[in-house]
């Protein structure tokens, strides 16, 4: 669970303060406690998750009633324990502590660092858990007299678990040696107020107090070619605690372990010749004879001089070879304290990208990695060359096919000498359907890059003819299909439409074919006109009733009546012909009724004489 840090504010040291007079950091390991030393609280010691009022030493909170599970606040722990405390019903101390040895008219800071351990999200407490409230207290040696108080204020619970750091700052009396640290709860008991507590610190707190160098620098960081170098610090401080200053300058070659410089006692101190990183600080006091105590002095912040060695040339992770689908970069390796500038030439050149191990291009060439130290800028003597080469793709083209019903079609992959992967499973660079759908065909080359080709198939359905249809001189052909056909009705001269105007009476044989040479079907038809009028006055045109057509049908029969249904003529003869008359007398102009039987069909209807 990740875990953020924040710092609340009762008083902190607003200056420099000594090293720590005491840290309670409740130890490490896996194992609860052990317990707190008797007279440090009055809470209960318990083995496990702690009821009100009652605490536990713990590196973990997992499985502790709906509190986060967390870790411990000290930085570089392993299996850091912190003081978990579930508070009393009734407000009052858990936490003291004597500090001995003090300096009379001396400042302080005394803090910790806290945390509420009840999730905001957690439905047990509802609307919301009781905040946790400490309060901060210094009392005289004698428990009798206050010399300091503070109220962390409510600190509410939240969605997750942050430590925020507090602390107080006091200033002990005349012939005050020794104080009594004390933490309170400040809040009620019952859901809520569960708290975990870390890192309790007390130490002096005194003058800001500035090192500077003649130049006014903090530091001062160099490459090894502009060694040896001396200078002189000077320290500055703010004058809001100390009336009165006195000095102690200190060095160390690690920026932890310090060691007085004999005789170094003023406000200025200037450094031998130097060839190795040094670091340098200075104790002040407000009389020469706190400068030996830690318990009654401060130090300033450090002011290093650090000797940067060259980097090495970073050290390469092999050439790169991709695909260009696939865009990367070029990758080096350097210790910690080293980044790399990238430049486009081994020396010289132009500078491409800094601060940075990986250089991403999608650009065919050579790129060379310059090692540069993070302090001090020290670069190393040769750059460290990495080739980046970019594969090309196997061209495709998707493509749309087609294939005639009951037929099939043979896919290419259209590039040779590569490796094959169809949809189907089949690794040949072709393949034959017979099954419409899309294909897709991923095409590998030699470098091992791919392309994926697509085909759309489409079947072209063979055409079906469904009827043939006559309406008088017009012939319709219907298919129970539908497609890109063309309609004949000799076999020879096709057109688009289906339907035939203007045609005489006879047999058609009736036609469709596929456009893209897909199918042919055809069926022989009897296209039966029947005249809707004739005019028998002698001019010689169209001066007869006759029916086209009939005369290829099998059986014929035609029958024609007034509109009484009486019958006027009737023959079987295929090729019957009516002039309009009936017992050779000419019938006056009106519709006549006719049934006409070929086959199986039968057809009725009428027509006009006119005369």
């Amino acid at each position: 669970m990740t875990i953020q840090y924040v710092s609340g504010q009762l008083g902190f040291c607003s200056g420099n303060s000594g090293d720590p007079i005491f840290t309670e950091t409740f130890g490490t390991g896996i194992e609860n406690g052990p317990a707190l030393p008797a007279g440090t609280t009055t809470y209960n010691y318990v083995n496990g998750p702690p009821q009100d009022g009652s605490y536990t030493i713990s590196s973990s909170t997992e499985n502790y009633f709906d509190w986060f599970d967390i870790s411990d606040h000290t930085p570089g722990d392993t299996n850091g324990k912190a003081f978990i405390v579930n508070a009393s019903f009734e407000a009052g101390e858990f936490f003291r502590r004597s500090v001995d040895g003090l300096c009379e008219n001396t400042s302080y800071e005394f803090s910790s660092w806290l945390m509420n351990l009840h999730p905001s999200t957690s439905p047990v407490c509802q609307p919301q858990g009781i905040p946790i409230n400490v309060r901060f207290q210094i009392w005289d040696s004698t428990d009798t007299q206050l010399l300091a108080s503070g109220d962390t204020g409510a600190i509410f619970d939240k969605a997750s678990p942050i430590w925020e750091q507090y602390a107080l700052v006091f200033r002990t009396l005349p012939g005050q040696t020794s104080v009594i640290l004390k933490m309170l709860n400040n809040g009620a008991g019952g859901c809520g107020n569960d708290l975990a507590i870390d890192d309790i610190v007390f130490k002096t707190c005194g003058d800001k107090i500035t090192v500077q160098d003649m130049s006014n620098n903090s530091f001062i960081h160099i490459c090894r070619e502009e060694a040896p170098i001396t200078t002189t610090l000077s320290a500055t401080p703010d004058f809001l605690v100390f009336q009165d200053h006195y000095y102690q300058w200190q060095e160390s070659t690690d920026g932890e372990n310090w060691t007085d410089i004999v005789g170094e006692t003023n406000q200025d101190y200037t450094t031998p010749i130097l060839n190795t990183t040094t670091y340098y600080r200075v104790k002040v006091a407000e009389d020469p004879i706190n400068l030996t105590n830690s318990k009654c002095n401060v130090v300033s912040d450090v002011f290093d001089i650090m000797i940067i060695d060259k980097p090495d040339a970073p050290i390469m992770e092999g050439d790169v070879e991709l695909c260009a689908d696939n865009p990367g970069g070029v990758l080096v390796t350097v210790p910690e304290g080293v980044t790399v500038n990238w430049y486009d030439a081994p020396t010289g050149g132009n500078l491409l990208e800094e601060n940075t191990i990986f250089y991403a291009t999608d650009t065919n060439g050579t790129y060379y990695a310059e090692a540069v130290t993070l302090i001090a800028g020290c670069i190393s003597d040769s750059r460290t060359a990495v080739t980046i080469t970019y594969y090309e793709l196997p061209e495709v083209t998707d493509e749309s096919l087609t294939f005639c019903e009951e037929d099939s079609v043979v896919l290419f992959a259209g590039i040779q000498n590569a490796n094959y992967l169809w949809n189907t499973n089949e690794t040949s660079e072709t393949i034959t359907v017979s099954v419409a759908g899309i294909y897709s065909v991923l095409i590998t080359n030699e470098n091992g890059c791919s392309s994926t080709k697509t085909i759309v198939v489409e079947q072209i359905d063979l055409p079906i003819i469904e009827t043939v249809t006559s309406n008088h001189r017009t012939i319709t052909i219907s298919t129970a299909n539908s497609g890109d056909f063309e309609y004949s009705l000799d076999g020879i001269v096709y057109q688009d439409s289906p339907v035939f105007e203007q045609m005489e009476g006879g047999l058609y044989f009736a036609s469709v074919r596929g456009k893209m040479g897909c199918g042919f079907v055809e069926t022989p038809y009897i296209h039966l006109v029947i005249p809707r009028f004739f005019t028998p006055n002698g001019d010689g045109i169209n001066d007869r009733f006759r029916v086209e057509g009939g005369a290829f049908f099998e059986t014929f029969k035609i029958s024609i009546f007034d509109r009484t249904a009486k019958l006027l003529a009737q023959s079987n003869d295929q090729n019957f012909v009516w002039d309009g008359s009936h017992n050779n007398r000419p019938l006056p102009s009106a519709d006549y009724w006719y049934v006409i039987e070929v086959g199986d069909q039968s057809f009725k209807g009428h027509f006009t004489l006119k005369r």
